[in-house]
């Protein structure tokens, strides 16, 4: 009967262990998550602060391709409505609405790119050079981030599905909801057509 009492004590001795090892995982990766998601935003919104300039010097060399320079002002003033909230993170429309407003902004820019290759003035513009480096440099730091915020919540998420973090979350953080991450548009999956 002893031996029952002591092994008794051995398992919820170590069920102890495990729940106390484990019981800061999910608040520490929830603000993994969070202070990647502020660094995609932070990307974003420098994305944003460079088009107006990159408009503008646009504009002065290709007046007439109006319609282009409309859609990317148009693009980046959609991105500035979006209210951007914590609860975004866990809810799968607004996420994918986000994930779609950018992406129409990505998809006006590269069109606007596609306007300058037709003024040989403006490519060779010092300006312009800056302004298409700081973007280009821009579009790779949110592509880092995003890979980083992917990675932060296939940890949380990861920690939500497995034991022990899965019985942690659901005795001492029952708000804990699975977030949302990035998946690739049917355009962003076709391959590029160049054509020489």
């Amino acid at each position: 009967m002893k031996s029952f009492f002591i092994a008794i004590g051995v398992i919820l001795l170590a069920i102890f262990i495990i729940i106390a090892t484990n019981v800061n995982n999910i608040p520490k990766l929830d603000e993994n998550v969070k202070a990647s998601w502020s660094q995609v935003q932070n990307q974003y919104k420098r994305r944003a602060d460079l088009i107006p300039n990159l408009v503008s010097t646009v504009k002065a060399y290709a007046s007439h391709e109006k319609s282009t320079l409309q859609e990317v002002t148009k693009a980046r003033s959609n991105v500035g409505k979006l209210n951007i909230s914590e609860d975004m993170l866990s809810n799968p429309q607004l996420f994918e609405q986000f994930q779609k407003v950018q992406s129409s902004l990505s998809s006006a820019l590269s069109r606007l790119m596609l306007v300058v290759e037709k003024y040989p003035n403006l490519k060779a513009n010092k300006n312009f050079l800056a302004l298409q480096s700081q973007l280009e440099g821009t579009e790779n730091r949110i592509s880092v981030a995003r890979r980083d915020y992917i990675q932060t919540v296939k940890e949380y998420n990861t920690e939500l599905r497995t034991y022990p973090g899965k019985f942690v979350a659901a005795v001492l953080y029952p708000e804990a909801k699975i977030k949302q991450t990035f998946t690739a548009t049917p355009n962003e999956q076709e391959v590029p057509k160049v054509e020489f």
